[in-house]
C-alpha cells in the first residue's frame, strides 16, 4: 500500500470560458469506480443539453484504475489531457467531468487539448486537495477505572481515536502510523502500569 495520497477536499465545480465555449469542471472523490461512474451518470444527466460531458478518474491510492472518455471529442482531445492532469498532480480516488458548451469558435486538436486539461487543473485549484495516509488500525483493551485517563492521553498526544466500545473492559480503537507502533507500545505499558493489552488490526487511510 502507498504511504500516502492525495484527492480532492470535497466536490466542487469551477467553470472557464475559452473562444465562446463555456467547459464547466466537476471534481469529486471517489471510493471506487463505481461511485465515480454514478458521479458521471449524474453531471451527464444534469447537463443533458451540453454538447459534451467528458470524463476522467483515478481510483486507487496507486493509481491502479485509470479511465477516461472524449465523449465525441476527437480522439485523446478531451479524456485523456483531463487523466493526465489528474495524474499530474498526484490525485488519487477522484472523479472530472468536463462539460462543455459549444460557443461557434473550433479550437483544434491543441487548443482542445488546453482547454480540458485546464479546466481540470484550474478546478483542481479552486476546490483544493486533503492529504490522507496510511495508518495502522489497533485496539487498547483497558479496564474501566483508567479508560478515561487513557481516551484523554490518546486524544491529547494527537493519537486518533476511531471507536470506544464498552463491555467487561473498554476496547478502544485508534489509528496510528505504522513508524510509531513500537513507541506506542512502550507509552501504554507505562501509562497504564502494564494493564492494557494492545492488539494490532488491519490498514486504513485517514486525514493528515
Amino acid at each position: 500500500m502507498q504511504d500516502e495520497y492525495r484527492t480532492v477536499a470535497r466536490a466542487g465545480t469551477h467553470e472557464t470560458e475559452i473562444n465562446r465555449s463555456r467547459f464547466l469542471c466537476a471534481l469529486a472523490p471517489a471510493a471506487t469506480e463505481r461511485e465515480a461512474q454514478e458521479f458521471v451518470a449524474a453531471v451527464r444527466k444534469e447537463h443533458a443539453d451540453a454538447t459534451h460531458n467528458c470524463w476522467a478518474y483515478v481510483i486507487g491510492a496507486d493509481a491502479s484504475v485509470q479511465k477516461a472518455s472524449d465523449d465525441g471529442e476527437p480522439g485523446g482531445t478531451a479524456g485523456l489531457p483531463m487523466l493526465q492532469m489528474l495524474l499530474r498532480r498526484d490525485m488519487r480516488y477522484v472523479v472530472a467531468v468536463v462539460t462543455r458548451y459549444y460557443g461557434g469558435v473550433k479550437l483544434g486538436a491543441g487548443g482542445l487539448i488546453r482547454a480540458y486539461g485546464g479546466a481540470v487543473g484550474e478546478a483542481l485549484d479552486a476546490v483544493g486537495s486533503r492529504t490522507r495516509r496510511r495508518y495502522r488500525l489497533a485496539t487498547v483493551t483497558v479496564d474501566h477505572q483508567r479508560a478515561g485517563k487513557v481516551q484523554n492521553d490518546l486524544r491529547s498526544t494527537g493519537r486518533e481515536v476511531r471507536d470506544v466500545r464498552y463491555g467487561e473492559a473498554v476496547a478502544i480503537e485508534i489509528a496510528l502510523p505504522d513508524a510509531d507502533v513500537a513507541a506506542f507500545r512502550g507509552w501504554l505499558a507505562d501509562a497504564t502500569a502494564g494493564t492494557a493489552a494492545f492488539e494490532l488490526g488491519g490498514e486504513a487511510y485517514g486525514d493528515v
